[in-house]
């Protein structure tokens, strides 16, 4: 989330729950259905994961540095939910010119 000061912090409670008022369960038989998530990088304890609809677009706050192995060394932050935009309106990563800009 942005603070006053422009920094971002990490996703807190109350931002999750305003979040969570905009999510939709997804349908059965989704790509990630029964795929189990570490909670941090080599730890055996499991999330409790709810899959949702992908129809959300959020503004994030990324970085590039990798670390030798190829692994992303910083986490993305979430800044912002933008409700006036549709998913068939944001660029995926990756493609076309404008594609994970910032």
């Amino acid at each position: 989330m942005d603070l006053p000061d422009g920094r971002t912090v990490p996703l807190r409670m109350e931002a999750a729950r305003l979040i969570a008022e905009y999510l939709t369960a997804a349908e059965p038989e989704r790509p990630w259905e029964g795929v189990a998530f570490a909670v941090v990088w080599g730890s055996r304890d499991v999330l409790d994961v709810r899959l949702v609809r992908p129809d959300l677009v959020a503004e994030i706050s990324a970085d590039r540095a990798v670390d030798r192995g190829g692994v992303w060394r910083h986490p993305l932050r979430f800044r912002r939910l933008l409700l006036d935009v549709g998913v068939e309106d944001a660029p995926r990563f990756g493609k076309g010119s404008d594609a994970a800009v910032g």
